[in-house]
């Protein structure tokens, strides 16, 4: 698969979206090493801290079938400009995602935007921290 054919895995996974209250629509696919796709969307709460991403919904799932190795994950959203993940997706993103994957956005567009981990969290907090 390539990274056009993920962008258009977020663009459908933002179909099952369920914004109640945003009313902002967002899907996301992650590609893993293997090449399998496993596809997120927002769900909200009215208690809004039990929300979910739809990249945090991907990676969890992902994660639950057993997959621990991704090459990128896409995230699109119902706008005409790029959207980005928020600070606690960018967090899960870099611990849980390789150095090398990347972080595609995609818009109603045709156009992506592209990042790589030390752009889209350039000063993360590192798991080594726990550890001092």
């Amino acid at each position: 698969m390539d990274y056009i054919e993920l962008a258009e895995s977020a663009i459908k996974a933002k179909r099952n979206a369920l914004p109640t209250y945003s009313k902002f629509f967002v899907g996301a696919a992650l590609l893993t090493n293997e090449n399998k796709v496993y596809s997120g969307c927002n769900i909200e709460s009215s208690s809004y801290s039990l929300t979910i991403c739809a990249e945090r919904n991907a990676i969890f799932k992902a994660i639950s079938e057993g997959e621990r190795r991704f090459k990128a994950l896409a995230v699109a959203g119902d706008t005409e400009d790029f959207i980005s993940p928020c600070g606690a997706c960018r967090q899960v993103m870099h611990e849980l995602m390789s150095a090398d994957s990347l972080v595609i956005s995609c818009c109603d567009g045709d156009e992506r935007r592209t990042w790589n981990r030390s752009e889209y969290l350039p000063d993360p907090f590192v798991p080594d921290v726990l550890l001092k």
